[in-house]
C-alpha cells in the first residue's frame, strides 16, 4: 500500500493548479515550510504573500484579493486558521460568500509534540457552524489532490483540513470527488463505520481484522462534512445492526454530531469514536497520542463488538 503526506500533496497540487490558473494566489502565516506553500512561493513568488504570524490580517487581506477576482488560499495550522481568524472569516468571507480557501494544516492531534495550543480538536465544529462555509476532511493524498481540483472550480468559502503525517492511499484513483458526497470504501453487512481523515484507514484496518472473526463491517468515508448528502448517509445506514462514527476531532460538533442529526428519529444505535471534551497534550509520538485519546484500530473494534 502506498503512503503519501497530505501536506506534500497539497503543496505540489497548489503549484500544478497555479500553473493552469493565474488567478490563484497564496497567503502564508509564517509556516510555509510546514504547510508546504514554499513550493508555490518558489514557483510563483509574485503571487505569494508572506503575512507573518497574523492570521486575522491574512484572512482580511485574502478577502480583499478575492474581490479583485483572485482565488485566495490562506494557510496556517488548523487551530490558528479556524481560531485566530474566526471573526474575519465570519464577517469578511462567509457573510459575503467570498471565494477564499482556508487551509488548516497539522490538523487534529497530528502536531503531537507541541501540545494543546497547536492541536485542533474543535476546528471542524467552528467551521461547520459558519453559514456559507464548505468543510472538507480528506482521507489520504489522493483525495487531497482531487479536493484541491474541485475547490478551485467551486466559487465560495471552503475550509480544508490537512493532516501532518503520511497516510495510506484508499480513495480510488479513478473516482471523481464530489463536494457533499460520502464514499463507500469497503462493503459490509453487520455494522457501518462512518469515518473521515486518518480514521478512515483505521476503520478499514479494523474491518479487515473483524472479517477474520466473521463480522462484516461497511466503511464509509464522510470527507465532506458540510454539505453532506443526507440521503446517501441514510442509504449506507440501512440494513445494518449498528453504526459507529470515527473522527480525529471532538465528539461535539463534528462527524458524530452530523451523522446523529441526519439519522435522528430512525431508532438506530450509534457509538461515537472521537475525542472526549478535552484538549490535546504533548507526547513522544503521534501513535501514542492517538492511543491516549481512543483513536485506534482497537477502539473501533471494541466499539463494533460492543454494538453487536
Amino acid at each position: 500500500m502506498r503512503y503519501q503526506n497530505q501536506r506534500q500533496v497539497y503543496g505540489e497540487t497548489l503549484v500544478e493548479l497555479g500553473t493552469e490558473n493565474k488567478n490563484i494566489v497564496v497567503l502564508e502565516a509564517d509556516l510555509g515550510k510546514s504547510t508546504m506553500t514554499t513550493l508555490f512561493e518558489q514557483k510563483f513568488p509574485e503571487r505569494f504573500f508572506e503575512m507573518g504570524i497574523g492570521e486575522a490580517n491574512m484572512t482580511s487581506f485574502a478577502a480583499g484579493l478575492s474581490l479583485t477576482g483572485k482565488i485566495a488560499f490562506t494557510n496556517s495550522f488548523a487551530v490558528f486558521a479556524a481560531g485566530r481568524a474566526f471573526d474575519q472569516i465570519r464577517q469578511g468571507i462567509s457573510i459575503p460568500g467570498l471565494n477564499v480557501k482556508i487551509v488548516g494544516s497539522s490538523a487534529g492531534l497530528s502536531d503531537f509534540g507541541d501540545g494543546a495550543t497547536h492541536q485542533s480538536v474543535e476546528d471542524v465544529a467552528i467551521m461547520r457552524a459558519i453559514p456559507n462555509m464548505t468543510v472538507l476532511v480528506p482521507a489520504d493524498g489522493i483525495e487531497t489532490r482531487k479536493m484541491m481540483i474541485k475547490i478551485v472550480e467551486y466559487d465560495g468559502p471552503v475550509y480544508l483540513r490537512i493532516n501532518r503525517h503520511d497516510l495510506p492511499d484508499l480513495f480510488p484513483e479513478d473516482q471523481e470527488f464530489i463536494i457533499g458526497k460520502p464514499y463507500l470504501i469497503r462493503k459490509g453487512n453487520d455494522i457501518v463505520v462512518f469515518a473521515n481523515g486518518i480514521m478512515v484507514s483505521k476503520a478499514v484496518e479494523a474491518a479487515e481484522t473483524l472479517e477474520k472473526e466473521g463480522i462484516s463491517v461497511r466503511v464509509v468515508n464522510v470527507s465532506s462534512l458540510k454539505p453532506i448528502d443526507e440521503d446517501e448517509i441514510k442509504k449506507y445506514a440501512d440494513n445494518v445492526r449498528g453504526i459507529i462514527t470515527a473522527e480525529e476531532h471532538s465528539l461535539i460538533g463534528g462527524l458524530a454530531s452530523a451523522v446523529t442529526y441526519i439519522l435522528r428519529g430512525r431508532g438506530v444505535n450509534i457509538i461515537p469514536v472521537g475525542i472526549e471534551d478535552r484538549f490535546g497534550q504533548s507526547t513522544h509520538s503521534y501513535e501514542e497520542l492517538l492511543e491516549e485519546y481512543g483513536l485506534t484500530v482497537n477502539n473501533i473494534i471494541d466499539s463494533v463488538k460492543k454494538m453487536l
